[in-house]
């Protein structure tokens, strides 16, 4: 790319120079050169892949939008072992210059350990983190490898992949199942400690990256309470790359499942839905999973160092139900498939809740207000799309209940009535609405309101093609209406729920 034309009076302090610069231009730059790689990937020259992913790792466009992208991403306030963080334009674009493939050697990664959806103090999961260095040098090299990511993924891989979320991942699984002569029997399937174990060999073997950096990436070793331990399998969590090298060693899971013979394809019913290490693989009868899919995946997990959860990797019946991605998936006795938020989601959710309103006993109310709004705003906003209603009628219920208590203890003096006066009111037809006065910027007075959980609308997501990716110009278009449903979707909620609602974005 030539050169950065920048605006304004000439200037070498490199703060100025971070401001003046053009991230349109650049965000087109960056994204021409994946367009290109990812066409290069589909024509099968690899060698012309090789050489476009080193002139996109050098120019510094796509160096800019690497510390542009970490340094915007909420984890780049977490440091590595050197306590750093960039948080000046100065620091960002000295950080820009920095980067460099000759002579660059990563430092150790800092191991903290952060509690499983268990809630056990014991059952912990392990994060890396690099430090902010090293995050940005990884990112430079993971926008030189997400098209290959894109066009080598399964399909229906739903998991750390552009434009894809798991609300697709779930429309999936009602696509596959929803039929009256869909599939019954579904393999729940979990890769056991995956991005701990995954092999470097077959990373270094089998990654279409710049095999000097990517073997510095895994051999940097971990810092773990002063003590230095190396790395010789897997892949920290806490790192840019990471989720990207996960994806690319699970790629072809569901080529290997899927029969060449498009009778057979019909009779097996073999449908395959990932969301990185969580999997479900659907099955006509009990039979083709135990003989044919699971042999399968063992042998293909075997060859990237992996293998399945025996605790959490299980057969199940569409009448008995599973939970995937917090979801309940079950066919009930008349025949409709119906997704609900998964029981033990919705307990460690409430759960969550009543910790905010017995620590929130001596707060503000404005502030217990703010806090449950956020809470509430993005858990509805994930499940809004299932069938969720009366689970968002007994959030209510159980809300309003725990409030009740927390305010006779608060006022352990006054009556109920008195109660019900102060913190109660009528609001759109409901006579139990929370809500305290606050001032807005002018200083004016105006109510606030928590959040009704059953005021969340119910709509039915649209699921992504499966074969689009961002970096296939057939494709250009479909992504563009995408994005303006998105836009317009979003300022409706936003509208609908600005009127006496002051709400935290929780994203």
């Amino acid at each position: 790319m030539a050169a950065i034309q920048l605006t304004g009076a000439a200037s070498t302090e490199p703060e100025d120079l971070w401001t003046a610069l053009k991230w349109s231009k650049i965000q087109k730059h960056v994204l021409r050169f994946q367009m290109r790689i990812a066409k290069a990937e589909r024509e099968g020259k690899r060698g012309r892949v090789k050489a476009l992913q080193r002139l996109l790792t050098s120019s510094f466009s796509a160096k800019c939008m690497a510390v542009k992208r970490v340094t915007s991403n909420p984890g780049s306030k977490t440091s590595g072992i050197d306590g750093k963080v960039w948080r000046t334009n100065r620091q960002k674009m000295q950080g820009v210059c920095s980067l460099k493939r000759h002579g660059y050697k990563p430092q150790p990664l800092r191991r903290i350990y952060i509690p499983k959806k268990s809630g056990s103090s014991k059952d912990q999961r392990p994060i890396s983190i690099p430090t902010i260095q090293d995050k940005v040098q990884q990112m430079l090299y993971l926008m030189a490898l997400e098209p290959l990511v894109e066009e080598r993924a399964d399909p229906n891989a739903y998991g750390f992949r552009l434009k894809r979320s798991a609300h697709d991942a779930r429309e999936q699984c009602f696509n596959a199942l929803g039929k009256a002569y869909s599939a019954t029997w579904i393999l729940e399937g979990d890769i056991k400690s995956c991005f701990c174990k995954i092999s470097h060999d077959y990373l270094l073997r089998e990654i279409p990256m710049d095999k000097v950096i990517l073997r510095k990436f895994l051999k940097s070793g971990i810092m773990e309470k002063g003590q230095f331990y190396p790395t010789t399998a897997g892949v920290g969590q806490g790192g840019s790359i990471s989720a990207a090298l996960a994806v690319m060693a699970l790629s072809g899971l569901e080529k290997l499942l899927h029969s060449p013979i498009k009778n057979q394809r019909h009779r097996e019913k073999i449908n395959t839905i990932s969301y990185a290490d969580d999997f479900v693989v659907t099955a006509a009868s009990k039979e083709i999973l135990t003989d044919k899919v699971v042999p399968i995946l063992t042998d293909a997990l075997a060859k990237v160092g992996l293998e399945l959860s025996p605790t959490k990797t299980k057969i199940t019946h569409i009448n008995d139900g599973f939970d995937f991605l917090g979801f309940n998936v079950r066919k009930y006795k008349n025949g409709k498939l119906l997704i609900k938020p998964a029981k033990a989601n919705i307990k460690r959710f409430l759960r969550d809740l009543r910790d905010i309103i017995k620590k929130g006993v001596a707060w503000p109310t404005e502030q217990l207000i703010h806090a449950l709004n956020s809470r509430l705003m993005g858990w509805t906003n994930y499940y809004r799309t299932s069938v969720s209603s009366k689970t968002f009628s007994k959030i209510d219920n159980v809300i309003f209940q725990v409030l009740m208590r927390m305010l006779c203890k608060r006022h352990a003096r006054k009556g109920k009535k008195w109660i019900v006066r102060r913190y109660f009111t009528t609001y759109k037809g409901d006579h139990w609405r929370f809500h305290c006065m606050t001032k807005d910027k002018e200083g004016k007075k105006k109510p606030l309101y928590l959040k009704n959980a059953s005021n969340t609308k119910i709509r039915r997501h649209i699921k992504i093609v499966s074969a689009a990716t961002p970096f296939n110009p057939l494709y250009k278009d479909y992504f563009k209406q995408r994005e303006q449903k998105r836009i317009r979707r979003e300022a409706t909620n936003n509208f609908t729920h600005s009127a006496g609602l002051k709400i935290i974005q929780p994203y």
